[in-house]
């Protein structure tokens, strides 16, 4: 897959607004212009090449390329990416430079922006705030930081904006107890839920129970990687031992009927991010994807970015491959659109006018503001 350097957003932009019923009618006019959602983007996978020069030259450190068209194939994923080990090896480049409170938030700010540039209307940005600690941050304070660009750019930018905040399968209990206990500091206050993720691959998901069974004694919601690199097991796992409501990726669901069966039970979000798991060999290619037939069987199904910078791609490059590679219809997207809505971590005010947003630009485009699988 050839993979393209992003446009550099030049300002805040939401979906179109229109009025009455659009002239569009063409499906990639429709896809372009609909109001888009982004569950799943990581903070340390959506740094722009430009904005780690700016950083690196500020705080005096050393970059390959001073250049950002020469600095972007360290930032992003080869082609012949292998798998996920290899995939989560572009976040140690720039790790480093996130390492004080500006830093972080500048960048959770121009995640803000760059959703809202490709027709966002909210965003939920995680990170791992124990991997910013390195140079005297505590927990807290990469959080704060974070919080803090994030509502800068729903001031500047008019879309709402919460912060995920992530364990790491690599850490140990301790490690990931602090972590939920800084968050627990910001529930209600710019926080939406925690997660877990890192490499599936090599720890696995059943290792974590005491973790989130803390997060669950403070009120804490999760959402949990699971089902990308390891099989369904994982998946049921995280919903039935570590109480997750969502599912990051959730791609190898397909494997297990009765993980499909748990899922659409229990109504679990699967916050699936197409473009990234080709990149991981989650499945071996688009012919594979199950993101339209787990729509068509009733999951709950929403799509995402996962990592920007890293996979080369946007929101709205994820929903027009969705009609490009798997010949899903405008109303089938704007479903996902919808779902996303009602899977957003937030409160329950301004979850209502996110939806009601969502729906009001919908029908502005023609489409049914429901929940077509056809």
């Amino acid at each position: 897959m050839m993979i393209k350097p992003r446009a550099r957003p030049r300002a805040c932009r939401g979906a179109p607004m229109t009025k009455g019923v659009s002239p569009l009618t063409e499906p990639l006019e429709l896809i372009a212009a609909m109001p888009k959602i982004d569950l799943h983007l990581h903070l340390d996978g959506c740094v722009r090449p430009e904005t780690l020069i700016r950083l690196a030259r500020e705080r005096n450190r050393p970059l390959p390329e001073a250049e950002p068209e020469l600095l972007l194939p360290y930032m992003q994923v080869d082609p012949g990416n292998k798998n996920l080990t290899e995939y989560l090896s572009k976040f140690d480049f720039v790790l480093p430079h996130l390492q004080d409170s500006e830093a972080l938030e500048l960048v959770a700010f121009e995640c803000v922006k760059q959703t809202a540039a490709s027709g966002g209307v909210y965003v939920e940005v995680r990170f791992a705030p124990m991997l910013h600690t390195r140079e005297g941050l505590s927990a807290e304070d990469a959080v704060r930081a974070v919080i803090s660009g994030l509502k800068r750019g729903e001031s500047e930018c008019g879309i709402p904006a919460r912060a995920i905040v992530c364990c790491m399968r690599h850490f140990d209990d301790d490690l990931n107890l602090k972590t939920i206990e800084a968050a627990s500091r910001f529930a209600g206050h710019g926080l939406g839920s925690v997660d877990l993720a890192g490499d599936e691959s090599r720890w696995p998901t059943s290792a974590f129970r005491r973790v989130f069974e803390a997060a669950a004694a403070l009120g804490l919601p999760a959402t949990i990687h699971a089902g990308e690199a390891d099989g369904p097991g994982s998946i049921r796992e995280a919903v039935e031992r570590l109480g997750a409501v969502r599912i990051g990726h959730g791609v190898r669901a397909q494997e297990d009927a009765g993980v499909i069966e748990l899922l659409r039970e229990r109504g679990i979000a699967l916050e699936m991010c197409p473009t990234s798991n080709i990149q991981t060999r989650a499945v071996s290619g688009w012919d594979a994807y199950p993101l339209r037939r787990y729509a068509a069987e009733g999951l709950v199904v929403t799509a995402n970015t996962d990592n920007p910078t890293v996979s080369g791609t946007t929101i709205a490059d994820e929903y027009r491959l969705l009609h490009e590679k798997l010949g899903m219809t405008p109303r089938e997207i704007a479903a996902l659109v919808l779902n996303a809505a009602d899977a957003a971590f937030l409160e329950p005010e301004a979850k209502s006018a996110l939806i009601s947003r969502v729906r009001a630009a919908l029908a502005d485009l023609g489409l049914d503001p429901g929940r077509p699988t056809a």
